[in-house]
């Protein structure tokens, strides 16, 4: 059992269902892509295991039992919709959101202080939050959601309005909480990052849950049978004969060398596919296609 697990989540707002039977278990260490089209019920979950919100039935676990508000200190919550108090100070403000996860003042005082210069705001600390910009009022906004080291982090699109080189940064402290043992819920829109970031996915798409499972697998599960291959020599052509271990999808050049997209035949096996190949051309590479996430989400959800 996972950090946290959700058991057959149901929410409704009036006549809409936001949640239907929804369950997933997201394990410790690990980062966890929550994925969904715009009103899908992403951020109804998220409410849900932050106790903002009371599902109408169904149970979240936090460590194997029942969540309570005692869990609530344990839990770093960066919500999309972002808002900080634009006539107070940074500094101050900063600590006061430290302290309501229950950092005394000192501790939240010193460990702020060193996100701030980490993160290259230090000589904002002063400063009204209505002087910040975009970038530096999300730089505080994510130290706050994380400078009193919880073991779950929920990061709704956290490299929204950013730019790279502050995504950079951002993915960068994310990979390194988790080498230091949290668990992060990240949900985006930014396919990239599901890739580069993401153990585990799970995809709602209008209020029910229709895709969860580990990362690469999911991408490996889709790919079908497609090799690609990078070759040198004459262009390959489709044997006529009905029992040929693969079928030409697609047919190109990639810089000096030829490229084609094959299909293996059900029961063929890539070694009889080399075995055909290598007896025709000169085989310089040959991969498996594997679908990027973007193009699963799109599939499914348009389905």
């Amino acid at each position: 059992m996972g950090l946290i697990t959700c058991e057959n989540i149901v929410k409704r707002f009036g006549n809409h269902t936001a949640l239907s039977g929804v369950s997933v278990d997201v394990p410790k260490g690990e980062i966890f892509g929550l994925l969904g089209p715009n009103g899908a019920g992403k951020t109804t979950l998220i409410r849900s295991i932050n106790m903002i919100i009371k599902p109408d039935s169904g149970r979240i676990l936090f460590n194997g039992r029942e969540i309570d508000e005692s869990d609530v200190e344990k839990i770093g919550y960066l919500p999309e919709e972002r808002g900080l108090y634009k006539k107070m100070k940074v500094g101050e403000q900063a600590i006061y959101l430290a302290r309501l996860k229950g950092m005394d003042y000192a501790s939240a005082n010193r460990e702020l202080k060193r996100w701030f210069a980490k993160f290259n705001i230090a000589p904002w600390w002063n400063k009204k939050v209505e002087e910040l910009s975009k970038g530096m009022a999300q730089k505080v906004q994510f130290i706050t959601t994380v400078v009193h080291q919880p073991e779950l982090l929920i990061l709704d699109e956290p490299f929204s309005g950013f730019d790279p080189v502050n995504v950079q940064i951002i993915r960068d402290e994310i990979l390194r909480m988790k080498s230091e043992g949290a668990t992060i819920i990240l949900s985006t829109h930014n396919m990239e990052s599901v890739e580069e970031l993401c153990d585990n996915i799970a995809l709602i798409n209008k209020s029910k849950l229709v895709l969860c499972g580990n990362t690469r697998k999911i991408r490996e599960d889709y790919g079908g049978n497609r090799v690609e291959v990078l070759y040198r020599g004459e262009e390959l052509a489709q044997e006529e004969d009905t029992l040929s271990p693969y079928i030409i999808v697609e047919k190109g050049e990639q810089g000096q060398m030829r490229r084609a997209v094959l299909e293996i035949a059900n029961g063929s096996s890539n070694a009889q596919v080399l075995s055909k190949l290598i007896g025709v051309v000169d085989v310089c590479s040959y991969a498996q296609l594997v679908p990027r996430m973007k193009d699963i989400f799109i599939k499914l959800v348009t389905e």
